[in-house]
This record gives C-alpha cells, sequence and structure tokens, in this order.
C-alpha cells in the first residue's frame, strides 16, 4: 500500500469500515474515547456554535462534539469513504434531535464556503492525508477568525527513544497479530508506514504558523504515543 496515496486510503476504510468501531476499542482498550474526549475538552465548545469534523470516519466524535454545541449549534462531519459515512449516518439515527449533517467528500477540496466554521476538529486523519500542509491550510480557510482547531492523532516520537520503541512492539507484535486473524493484515500493518514521514508535533506547530494560524501548541497524551495538535485562526 502506498503511504498517503488517496486512492489507496481510500480502499483501505472502506475495507475496514464494518469493523473499524470494534478495532478501535479493541486495539486502544477502549483509550481512543478518552482521548476524544480530552480533546474536546481543550476545545470547549459551546452551545450555537457550528463545527466541522474533518475525517469524519464512523461519526463518534461527531456526535459527541454536537451534544456540546446542542441546540442550537450544528456539526457537519466530512468523510471521502462512502462506507464509514453510511456507518455515520447509522450511527445518528439514534440522536436525530442533534443538528448534524454528513457529507462524502475529499476534505482537501470540500468546496465549503471560506470562513464559516466556529471550530475544526479532526481524529487520526491528518496523517493519512496526501498532503497534511494542505489539509492544514484548508482548515485554516474554513475557520472564522479566531475560531480553534483541535487535531487528535498517533505522535511520531524521536527514533529510538522508549515511546518509539514501545510503538513499534505494539504495532507489530499485537496490532498486526490481530488484525491478520481477520483477515486485515495489510490495513494495519499501513499504520506504522504512515507514521514514517508524519511530522513530529514541533514540525507541525511550525507548519501551521507558516499557513497564517495565529496560535500552535502540541499536547502529547498518552504517555506520548498520541498528540494533540492546536490552533487558533
Amino acid at each position: 500500500m502506498k503511504p498517503r496515496d488517496p486512492k489507496s486510503i481510500q480502499n483501505l476504510f472502506e475495507s475496514i469500515s464494518h469493523k473499524y468501531d470494534f478495532l478501535n476499542d479493541l486495539f486502544s482498550f477502549g483509550l481512543h474515547r478518552l482521548w476524544k474526549k480530552n480533546l474536546l475538552s481543550l476545545l470547549e465548545p459551546s452551545s450555537g456554535e457550528n463545527w466541522i469534523d474533518l475525517c469524519c470516519g464512523t461519526g463518534d466524535l461527531s456526535l459527541a462534539l454536537a451534544k456540546l454545541v446542542d441546540p442550537s449549534g450544528s456539526v457537519l462531519g466530512v468523510d471521502f469513504s462512502n462506507s464509514q459515512i453510511v456507518q455515520a449516518r447509522k450511527r445518528s439515527l439514534a440522536n436525530s434531535s442533534l443538528a448534524i449533517s454528513w457529507l462524502k467528500e475529499d476534505v482537501l477540496n470540500t468546496g465549503l464556503p471560506s470562513g464559516s466554521f466556529d471550530g475544526v476538529v479532526m481524529a487520526y486523519g491528518l496523517r493519512n492525508l496526501a498532503n497534511p500542509e494542505a489539509g492544514l491550510k484548508e482548515i485554516h480557510r474554513l475557520l472564522k477568525p479566531g475560531a480553534q482547531a483541535g487535531i487528535l492523532d498517533f505522535n511520531h516520537p524521536i527514533e529510538g527513544s522508549k515511546t518509539a520503541r514501545f510503538q513499534k512492539f505494539y504495532l507489530r507484535s499485537v496490532v498486526v497479530p490481530i488484525a491478520s486473524l481477520i483477515g486485515l493484515r495489510e490495513e494495519y500493518a499501513y499504520l506504522e508506514e504512515s507514521l514514517k514521514n508524519f511530522p513530529e508535533g514541533s514540525s507541525q506547530k511550525e507548519m501551521a504558523m507558516k499557513l497564517g494560524f495565529d496560535k500552535a501548541r502540541y499536547k502529547l497524551i498518552a504517555g506520548g504515543q498520541m498528540g494533540i495538535l492546536l490552533l487558533t485562526a
């Protein structure tokens, strides 16, 4: 599988959509829910605001966000995987009172009006974009002046560090073998590959500032395995 190749990534998520939530819970021991909750607590979305969730996947973060901006706010979930959007729509049926909608579109080219959102979130999407810098540029374009964005993803630790060694061990010795049992070896072997050229936290901050963000900070969580990039337009 080619790193950051849009078609390959799209095919990957189409193939795992039916098991995506289960495997997220399994491989993170359910902690991905806490990490996403941490992301939202740092951003503090308010009732009445309009937010967008880019690379929304099956919509768990979108729904959590929608509850925070309820009753007069709204959330738009965007993903280029049709299967993921289908799962997200099914999930939202149980929360029909929430103002949440879904859009199947490339997050690098949403076609949405500039300056239209009070906030942007993205969980585990930046690393997979064909061009992460273009992704940050699109986020900046979508935000209202002074609005916030939060991006949760794997941290790219320093090569040879304890954090990096543990990350490699866990991906190679736990994630890939378990994924292989259900026929998804290649899809989850890609996790380690996707990190090789992913900018580490300080580089993400520098990139964001060059693109015009007013503020950028990077917060490590999960013992340095994950990171949250916090941006202000």
